[in-house]
């Protein structure tokens, strides 16, 4: 296992996840049933999401090298693009995302039907996740499915955490602004490093791009 990787992994899935529709779906989920049983459903949905997602980027990893290349530098550069574009309506957008998954969750559900419940919103509104996404991409960039693995799905279900557990508290003192600026960021310094190497130019061994 590859720890610099997984590390890798987990800081940039962590801040492109925390600013996600994602997060304040927990939440919402979480002031409607027991967090615990929340946390249960939603890192169950992440665990399949982030399965799914390696196992894409494994059957990417198998396409001629340099195209491969060239479409994972591609995905990160949208993907900053789009986290840094969409910083400026975040916050305005938290009131809209909380009330739509507000309508989707029963007003009570006892014991498992909360946890399948919970499973079935985050599943459904998981899928081509940018984190999702940059998942595959690691994996069809650099192989080491189980490392990324590892790293991305500790990201998910901290990130779940949080939200089950601290959701509300956390946003008071966090603007989703300024960690979509910073998840942008480092998609785009992921994207310049992998054009870099696409150019010949070395970069650092430490970095596992």
């Amino acid at each position: 296992m590859d720890l610099a990787l997984a590390a890798t992994v987990f800081v940039t899935i962590f801040v492109v996840e925390l600013p996600d529709k994602t997060f304040i779906a927990t939440l919402v989920l979480a002031t409607r049933y027991r967090p615990l049983l929340v946390w249960i459903g939603v890192a169950a949905a992440f665990l399949v999401q982030t399965v799914v997602a390696v196992l894409f980027g494994g059957l990417i990893s198998r396409l001629p090298e340099t195209p491969v290349h060239i479409a994972v530098a591609v995905l990160f550069l949208i993907a900053g693009i789009l986290l840094i574009r969409g910083a400026g309506k975040a916050d305005s957008e938290e009131a809209a995302v909380e009330e739509e998954f507000a309508a989707k969750a029963a007003a009570d559900a006892p014991g498992w039907h909360a946890v399948s419940t919970s499973f079935l919103v985050l599943f459904l509104a998981e899928w081509g996740d940018l984190s999702q996404l940059a998942t595959a991409g690691f994996v069809a960039r650099g192989g080491q499915p189980l490392s990324v693995a590892i790293g991305a799905f500790l990201a998910l279900a901290l990130v779940s955490a949080l939200g089950a557990v601290i959701g509300r508290a956390l946003l008071k003192r966090l603007r989703l602004a300024v960690i979509r600026r910073i998840g942008g960021g480092i998609c785009l310094f992921f994207a310049f490093l992998l054009t870099l190497d696409l150019l010949g130019v070395s970069v650092p061994s430490w970095l596992p791009v």
